[in-house]
């Protein structure tokens, strides 16, 4: 079930970072991090570990646009 509740968090947060990948919009990776890191968390307490890793990839691509658009220090 955590699993389950790992992937949907993770879902959120792609549709989130999909059209932050246009510019001006890169801020919206912010919006997208707090479900990103519940689905990560979910995913540890799960006993599987697709959602966990689809979480993971999913943040990875939403840092590299935020650093790459400035966006962190």
């Amino acid at each position: 079930m955590l699993n389950i509740l790992s992937w949907l968090f993770g879902i959120v947060g792609l549709i989130i970072v999909i059209p932050a990948t246009i510019p001006f919009l890169g801020w919206a990776n912010y919006f997208a991090m707090p479900f990103l890191i519940l689905g990560i968390i979910l995913g540890f307490l799960s006993s599987s570990t697709s959602g966990r890793t689809f979480c993971i990839i999913v943040t990875i691509l939403a840092v590299i646009r935020l650093f790459l658009g400035g966006g962190l220090l």
